[in-house]
């Protein structure tokens, strides 16, 4: 593991102690777990806004299309299949 070094604002030094002491865990680690967050915020926008496509969005999380779909659904975002494709792909796959 690498070792960054950055300044960051007080008030973001403040967020990150606040974390670590609601969620109980060190600040590296909290930081390290928003840095991921905002990375997935971030892909999963550039998927809204039409820059990435389904494949390159489930790439960048390192998940399957299935569980990018799933974490789209769960976050609101509409399924960009339709049930029927759904279903015609999982027969292929049997």
């Amino acid at each position: 593991m690498s070792v960054v070094s950055l300044r960051l604002k007080e008030r973001d030094i403040k967020r990150i102690k606040e974390l670590s002491m609601i969620e109980g865990k060190d600040k590296s680690t909290v930081a390290r777990e928003l840095l991921a967050s905002g990375w997935e915020f971030r892909m999963i926008r550039f998927y809204k806004e039409g820059k990435l496509s389904l494949s390159g969005l489930a790439a960048r999380l390192d998940l399957s299309v299935s569980e990018t779909i799933d974490l789209l659904a769960e976050l609101g975002i509409k399924a960009p299949i339709e049930y029927d494709d759904y279903i015609k792909g999982f027969e292929a796959v049997r």
